[in-house]
């Protein structure tokens, strides 16, 4: 299979590998980019491979919740360019997507777009059509998750990014102050430090074999290389440890809390009282895995000038 420099260029930005590198492990796996991730792991040489792209597409991520109706959203809509994604009539259609989703059980985008959009007498998909013709830019409806329940939202929006997260609590009150505290608290962690999974009962069996394959793998290399190998019940533990590791940082409730890594977030939680139980949360960062168009400004520049 013939790789193209584009597949080098994609599989480098994810692992941060070498070119060559990349190159090779995408010959030994027939182009496939998760399992060349998985080969550049298990030889030592992506101490930590992303699961998403390049963060590159403009646009927004938006987060609302309707608290007499118990149900939050998070969007994301995309754009070409942040110009536009700052716009007022840009703006004002990620509010519309966003009124609708939360007024209809609506499952995906495509179901979205048969919908009547809230406040209008269009279809989703009609007024899509209409910006796209009125900002003179390609907009997608890319995804959303919408949540029923207390809900409790955030987005931060700064140095470039825009993340929205919300999350689904149980408490003795979801108005109380202190809930409305750790939802907010919980939140910033999300945003921070990107969890996958609320607790590690959550995490499929799948992802835990992958990643132990990938341990055990890096464990016998290392042990190859050292001067003083160790035996086998030791490489067991060297791993098992590395396994707990690895549920902290992919584990909500396992992780360091930010404002105090000294506790888990799980006992953070139970420190506050009020009976409060995480259920769900969901993390939208704009353009994850989503490459850019690289920009030709010489082509760009002639093309102006014909």
């Amino acid at each position: 299979m013939a790789i193209s420099a584009q597949d080098v260029k994609q599989l480098k930005e994810l692992t941060n590998c070498g070119m060559m590198d990349c190159k090779r492990a995408l010959e030994e796996t027939n182009g496939n980019v998760d399992e060349a991730i998985k080969y550049l792991r298990e030889k030592g040489l992506a101490k930590a491979a992303k699961k998403s792209g390049r963060i590159a597409a403009e646009g927004l991520v938006y987060a609302k919740v309707d608290e007499a109706k118990k149900v939050g959203v998070v969007v994301e809509i995309n754009s070409e360019t942040d110009f536009a994604a700052k716009s007022d009539r840009f703006i004002e259609f990620v509010e519309i997507i966003a009124q609708t989703i939360i007024d209809n059980d609506v499952k995906d985008v495509e179901a979205l777009k048969e919908l009547t959009a809230s406040g209008t007498n269009e279809k989703v998909a009609d007024l899509l059509t209409e910006r796209i013709a009125t900002i003179s830019e390609n907009i997608q409806i890319r995804r959303f998750v919408r949540m029923t329940g207390d809900i409790y939202s955030y987005v931060h929006n700064g140095g470039g990014s825009i993340i929205g997260s919300i999350i689904k609590l149980e408490s003795d009150n979801g108005a109380d102050d202190t809930v409305k505290a750790v939802a907010k608290d919980l939140l910033l962690q999300i945003t921070a430090s990107a969890p996958q999974f609320v607790a590690q009962k959550d995490v499929p069996q799948s992802v835990i074999d992958a990643e132990k394959e990938v341990q055990l793998a890096l464990v016998k290399q290392e042990n190859e290389n050292s001067a003083k190998p160790k035996p086998e019940n030791v490489l067991e533990k060297i791993v098992e440890g590395r396994m707990r590791k690895f549920a902290e940082e992919i584990c909500l409730l396992d992780q360091p809390f930010v404002k105090d890594p000294s506790i888990t977030v799980s006992k953070y939680i139970a420190n506050a009282g009020k009976n409060i139980k995480v259920i769900e949360f969901a993390r939208l960062e704009k353009g994850e895995g989503i490459q850019k168009k690289e920009d030709d400004f010489a082509a760009e520049v002639a093309s102006m000038v014909k």
